[in-house]
């Protein structure tokens, strides 16, 4: 037997500048942390006061931590889970520079009992299941596959991040596999993504519904500037949103949709949900 069915609700919480991807290369992290102007730390409590009393996952970017300690410390303090995104926010897909980015993160991790992973644009490769076992990770929420999937690789525990199967579902995935046309031709609608929640965040809502109803416990990500919109937020990505208009869906406030998926359905962080699937299987299989 499954556990309750629930939505399985997460943030990556980086800065806003991570969307427009023009700072990837920026190295300083004194200058990142001078451009993200302290939004990170200002969106920390009312996006907590939004929440309530439910518990989610947030996957942080670990240099967000070292700005100011006291975000992970709130998370926490609420009763969230704590996952690491990155410990700087870009492309991952390099098993060396992941490698990197993993140890530059690992005294946090460690601090905080970290378990969970996110990669930055739920993109990485089938290779690097074995460096998060090596890491100490117990799961990964890194790949896009239909609700209701769970995959063991290795000794990591796969939760991805939830589409929609136009037809029978396979009985493994493989990273990569992200937000891409060739997901959406192979018949997969991806709704866990903000960006599909941007674009119709009312289907996503009754998707949910109906996947609770067939017992499944669906994942799905936001980010802190989608339900608390940075200060000059028009002017800071305007340039980057004519130039590339698939951003514009992430630029939009999805607070709304959040009071209402609050209001109608219950949320849990993957960890929780994740311990009760594996006592459950315990249980029923000795």
């Amino acid at each position: 037997m499954l556990p309750s069915p629930r939505v399985l609700l997460t943030i990556d919480y980086e800065p806003w500048f991570a969307l427009v991807r023009r700072y990837d290369k920026l190295e300083n992290s004194s200058e990142r942390r001078d451009l993200d102007g302290g939004f990170t730390l200002q969106a920390i409590d009312p996006i907590l006061e939004k929440l309530g009393g439910s518990k989610i996952s947030f996957y942080l970017v670990g240099e967000i931590a070292d700005w100011y300690p006291e975000i992970p410390q709130k998370i926490i303090g609420a009763g969230n889970e704590l996952g690491l995104h990155c410990q700087i926010h870009r492309s991952l897909v390099s098993m060396d520079e992941l490698a990197l980015d993993i140890r530059a993160s690992a005294l946090w991790v460690k601090n905080y009992g970290v378990r969970g992973y996110r990669a930055p644009m739920v993109g990485m490769s089938e290779a690097a299941y074995s460096l998060l076992e090596e890491s100490g990770f117990g799961y990964s929420s890194s790949i896009y596959a239909p609700a209701g999937t769970l995959l063991q690789k290795g000794r990591i525990w796969e939760v991805p991040v939830s589409t929609f199967r136009f037809g029978k579902n396979r009985k493994t995935y493989n990273a990569p596999r992200q937000f891409t046309p060739g997901l959406l031709l192979g018949g997969e609608y991806p709704y866990g993504s903000s960006f599909s929640i941007g674009l119709m965040g009312g289907l996503v809502l009754r998707i949910l519904e109906s996947e609770l109803k067939k017992g499944f416990s669906p994942v799905i990500f936001l980010h802190p500037y989608e339900i608390i919109s940075p200060s000059h937020w028009a002017s800071r990505v305007g340039r980057d949103v004519m130039r590339n208009p698939l951003l514009w869906p992430f630029t939009w406030n999805k607070a709304g949709f959040l009071t209402e998926l609050l209001r109608n359905f219950p949320v849990s962080p993957i960890g929780t949900y994740l311990n009760e699937m594996l006592m459950t299987h315990e249980e029923q299989h000795g």
